[in-house]
């Protein structure tokens, strides 16, 4: 079988349009495609890829797990979800975990285990979720419409209700909107796919505080943040705010399927045998490399590396806006950095991933206007550096063009 891009508009839901380059294998950071041209991965899966392609350690664990035990389902406990969730637990706050696959699950399962701590403890008139404007958390119905982007969540019918947004960073909008009836604030401790917006300092612990005195749970969504993305194990040890809850994917299997939720034992009670379940959560194969993944990740080398290599790409970023100006600011912090387009260069930011990828780069962006990398936490500077000189061709293809 012949497998080319025009396959996919055969084969495939139409609900994505991918690039025509279809890779084949990776080792690192780069990757090779169908006809061996080498790209450099400044997008990391979206944040997934935390170790690269292929990174030995995690082949190892596939490799060594795969000629074990592959699924069991939850009638039974297995030995690598009990050792990730141990390290898990011993590095964060939280006392208990729950599996999924991904990380709209992991969200799914936080929102749900708040409705139901709130019911057990307060009654049905608690209830109310609030969440930020331009928010991600997921795609399943609930989730999709805990985020704030209106545009994902529009044309499927009656959305579940008791859930209301405010402008993130504006802390007086959330004081007036919150009651004795809030029962969870959910919110990404970095906004990703809202355009890569830091909370300020004010923020983040006035949310922690108003949570507080409204007896309301606090649920960090750390999908994209989290397992070193920001420098920090989580980004919520670099806030000094401790969530209630806290969901992890993307990078937590480096590529491998796989999500997690923590929390305290006294708020996971609430999900009582029969209230929330997975058939693939905690698979054997897919928590041997998490497991792997997160000996390599909480450490001190990889975790200061990332504030390294964040000061080097937007090094990058700024020499190159030197010479073509088409930025006006820098936004993020550790790996996961975007470049916001300036007036001129308005709503052309898949312009500026598709001259990347025709110069060898995998870029991302998060909007209309902002070009994002989220390469791999260990990705050479070698690479970054070439990564940047092909980026450099592709914004001179675009401004000469």
């Amino acid at each position: 079988m012949q497998v080319t891009r025009e396959l996919f508009d055969e084969v495939m839901v139409p609900n994505y349009a991918p690039s025509s380059i279809i890779p084949v294998r990776g080792e690192g950071s780069r990757v090779w495609d169908q006809n061996d041209n080498e790209l450099i991965d400044f997008a990391g899966g979206i944040a997934v890829n935390c170790l690269g392609h292929c990174h030995p350690a995690l082949v190892a664990a596939v490799n060594e797990q795969a000629s074990k035990i592959w699924h069991l389902s939850n009638v039974m406990t297995n030995e690598p979800a009990l050792r990730l969730a141990k390290k898990l637990t011993d590095a964060t706050f939280a006392d208990q975990v729950y599996y999924a696959n991904s990380g709209g699950e992991s969200n799914e399962a936080a929102l749900k285990l708040a409705r139901r701590w709130a019911l057990d403890n307060y009654g049905k008139e608690k209830d109310q979720i609030i969440a930020f404007k331009q928010g991600f958390h997921g795609r399943t119905f609930f989730t999709v419409t805990v985020g704030g982007q209106e545009a994902y969540s529009d044309g499927f019918g009656p959305k579940p209700g008791a859930i209301d947004h405010v402008a993130y960073n504006d802390l007086e909008a959330l004081k007036a909107l919150m009651s004795d009836k809030t029962c969870a604030v959910m919110m990404e401790p970095l906004q990703g796919e809202g355009g890569l917006v830091s909370p300020t300092d004010e923020f983040a612990k006035g949310v922690r505080e108003l949570c507080d005195e409204h007896n309301a749970l606090l649920i960090f969504d750390e999908v994209q943040t989290g397992f070193g993305r920001l420098g920090s194990f989580f980004a919520y040890m670099d806030l000094g705010v401790t969530p209630d809850i806290l969901t992890s994917a993307k990078a937590l299997g480096g590529g491998f399927p796989i999500g997690a939720m923590l929390t305290t034992k006294d708020i996971a009670k609430h999900l009582k045998p029969g209230t929330h379940g997975s058939t693939y959560g905690g698979n054997p194969l897919a928590c041997a490399v998490g497991e792997a993944v997160m000996d390599i990740i909480n450490t001190s080398d990889v975790l200061d590396g990332v504030k390294v290599k964040e000061a080097q790409i937007r090094a990058g970023f700024e020499a190159i806006n030197a010479k073509y100006n088409v930025f006006s600011e820098i936004r993020g912090k550790g790996l996961l950095l975007g470049a916001v387009l300036n007036d001129e260069y308005q709503g052309r930011a898949r312009d500026f991933m598709v001259a990347s990828a025709e110069n060898g780069l995998m870029a991302l962006v998060a909007g209309a206007n902002i070009v994002r990398f989220a390469p791999s936490l260990v990705i050479p500077e070698a690479d970054i550096a070439e990564g940047l000189v092909r980026f450099e061709k592709a914004v001179a293809q675009i401004v000469n063009a």
